[in-house]
């Protein structure tokens, strides 16, 4: 999956609420809080980390490109 920033960055929870990976703010954090979500193949456990051009972002089995 992949997905174009049109600005210079999206936090990690507004990402994956517009990715339609949740259907809640609520349901990305726990998502987060469990150590579901890897960034740059690394955990990742800030709710409102700055998530930039060139990363990748993997949650679960779904990897998601950021351009």
């Amino acid at each position: 999956m992949t997905f174009t920033l049109t600005d210079e960055y999206i936090e990690l929870t507004k990402l994956l609420k517009v990715l339609d990976l949740v259907d809640s703010g609520g349901q990305a954090k726990l998502l987060i809080e469990e150590n579901h979500v890897f960034r740059n193949g690394t955990l990742e456990t800030r709710k409102r980390a700055k998530i930039l051009k060139g990363e990748q972002i993997r949650v679960g089995d779904v990897i998601i490109d950021i351009n």
